[in-house]
């Protein structure tokens, strides 16, 4: 595909967003209208691709850290504290963002991962805070919906899919496929809000990409270096997924919801109280924290309040 100008100019106002720094991470800071607080906006290339993390929405969870990982020691909190600081607020509260990333490829393609907590009126309103800022932070870099080539679901809690669709139904992103596991869809029970909500009408606008299994979605040319594809990660629903960037000798996994607290980096036996499947949740960030430390991979993280983590 060639370059158009519009591409050109959504690549520098990136390049701006997010400059590269030794090599690998790029640190820009932007002052926001609204509110004219300094934010920190950290990139990590990857072989031909660069991965930006973008927060939709930040605040405390609506239960206390102990009721929503009840099986964490005091040590266990200890070492978590440690990794996550910013995590833990007053007495037992868990503050979280609720993160997305966009991943650029070359010749501009553009890929997001995840569409956050979504407008005011959302599924995720009753309990997450809405409404989230991800359409206002896509045009602060330059990036108009229709420039989104494809959207990864990692799995379909109304704080990943709240922007997916617009209040009326229609794709939010009018040219992107819309990637999610076979699986994941097929354990939805009949009239469950995912399906009416984002399943159902992508699905009548043929976007929606249903995936089984392990599927690469991008491939570097020309001589260029490094892939994108999704792995299964199931436990915390069943057809949960994450996102694997592979360079020639470093990697980044948006691991989704299968790590939403630093405790569980720590100890991944600690299990959360709303995984559909504990066990297989455990199985799953076992392997893949070991899969990390064998390689040298950075987790993207969707809830720490850092949005890179290495394995301890």
């Amino acid at each position: 595909m060639r370059e158009t100008s519009a591409g050109l100019r959504r690549r520098t106002l990136l390049a701006a967003m997010a400059v590269t720094v030794a090599g690998s991470v790029g640190i820009a800071r932007r002052a926001e209208a609204r509110s004219m607080e300094r934010t920190a906006v950290l990139s990590r290339s990857v072989g031909a691709f660069e991965v930006i993390p973008i927060i939709d929405a930040s605040g405390p969870f609506f239960l206390d850290r102990q009721q929503a990982f009840p099986g964490a020691t005091p040590h266990d909190w200890d070492l978590a504290r440690s990794i996550d600081p910013d995590a833990f607020g007053t007495g037992e509260t868990w503050q979280l963002d609720f993160r997305c990333f966009l991943v650029r490829g070359p010749r501009d393609r553009l890929m997001l991962v995840d569409t956050g907590v979504g407008p005011a009126d959302s599924p995720a309103s009753s309990w997450a805070p809405t409404p989230g800022r991800l359409p206002s932070e896509l045009r602060q870099a330059g990036i108009d919906e229709a420039d989104i080539d494809i959207v990864v679901l990692t799995h379909l809690h109304e704080d990943h899919y709240g922007w997916s669709v617009g209040p009326d139904g229609t794709p939010m992103f009018p040219n992107a496929r819309y990637v999610i596991q076979r699986s994941e869809v097929a354990a939805l029970p009949a009239g469950d809000t995912a399906l009416t909500y984002v399943v159902d009408p992508l699905r009548a606008a043929g976007q929606l990409e249903q995936v089984d299994g392990a599927a690469r979605l991008a491939t570097a040319r020309g001589g260029l270096v490094g892939s994108i594809r999704v792995t299964p990660t199931p436990g915390h629903t069943p057809g949960h997924q994450s996102v694997i960037i592979d360079g020639d000798r470093d990697q980044v996994v948006i691991t989704g919801d299968a790590l939403v607290h630093a405790v569980q980096l720590v100890d991944p036996a600690v299990a959360y109280r709303y995984e559909a499947d504990p066990e297989a949740a455990r199985r799953t960030r076992e392997r893949l924290l070991e899969m990390a430390r064998r390689r040298h991979t950075v987790l993207a993280t969707a809830h720490l309040r850092r949005p890179w983590m290495a394995v301890p």
